[in-house]
């Protein structure tokens, strides 16, 4: 879940809230995004640009997978991220494999055929007006023949045991988002196959990846856990029951004695979706 304009499936909170989610639920995504790195099999000593990079976790990942001689660009609209990517990256002494650079999806700063591959993770999939701008950017930065790949937080089950109130939270605003009531069917990012045959791109295909967590729980994954839970679902209050809601509260609330994640037999799981294509072959001679 990183961070440009259009990000989160859910209402985005100030800056620094988020970037303090970011870190704190990094320990939880990191393993399942390590099996989708190593299921895409990208080049060593490839250059691959990173679309909505957020605090560079993934773009470090990313630069592991290609080897010191590849090389991985990172994209945020958010100078806070950049900077503290930026930081990071200096830390562990990678600034020559990784960098970093503030702008636009929809008008990426870079010119025709630089990158290898592209990569949009939690980002270009949430825009929720027009995906198409965004995807067609990262084909054009891309060689011939190179793949755009997005990936995005797809399903989850959180709450085991409440089957129920989990179909009610899903089907509230922010369960739905960035999807909203009244939009096309096909711009849901479950149709996003959909999304890269029209921008011409070859051999498009899908696969979907699941993170399982449960019990006994780490503190570090507890404290992603909860956080998680809590960017899931903000403001859901005035579309729940007042008996819905007043369950919620008992098992997400770290405080409650029916919190969740204290049950001796939790289990969870939550679903990233990717899909990618390739940028076609120029046919003149």
């Amino acid at each position: 879940m990183n961070n440009t304009e259009n990000d989160t499936i859910n209402q985005e909170p100030d800056v620094k809230t988020y970037l303090q989610s970011l870190l704190v639920t990094d320990p939880l995504r990191e393993p399942a995004t390590k099996c989708i790195i190593k299921a895409l099999e990208l080049p060593m000593g490839s250059h691959g640009l990173d679309v909505g990079c957020g605090i560079g976790t993934q773009a470090l990942m990313l630069a592991d997978a290609v080897g010191p001689d590849g090389h991985i660009t990172g994209l945020d609209a958010k100078s806070e991220f950049i900077e503290y990517a930026r930081e990071i990256v200096k830390k562990k002494g990678l600034s020559k494999q990784v960098s970093f650079k503030q702008g636009d999806f929809n008008k990426l700063p870079f010119d025709d055929n630089t990158f290898d591959w592209a990569w949009s993770s939690d980002c270009v999939a949430y825009s929720p007006t027009d995906p198409i701008t965004p995807l067609n950017e990262m084909a054009r930065v891309v060689k011939p023949g190179g793949s755009v790949i997005i990936l995005f937080y797809s399903s989850e089950q959180l709450l085991p045991g409440y089957p129920i109130l989990e179909a009610h939270l899903k089907a509230t605003s922010s369960g739905i988002a960035p999807f909203t009531i009244g939009n096309k069917p096909e711009s849901h990012y479950y149709r996003a196959l959909g999304w890269l045959q029209k921008i011409g791109l070859e051999n498009a295909q899908a696969q979907t990846f699941t993170n399982t967590i449960h019990a006994p729980l780490t503190d570090e994954i507890r404290k992603a856990l909860t956080a998680l839970i809590d960017m899931r679902w903000p403001g859901v209050e005035s579309e729940l029951s007042q008996e819905d809601w007043q369950l919620y509260q008992r098992l997400t609330r770290p405080d409650s004695p029916d919190f969740i994640l204290n049950l001796s037999d939790y289990y969870a799981f939550y679903t990233t979706s990717l899909f990618r294509g390739k940028v076609a072959r120029s046919t003149s001679p």
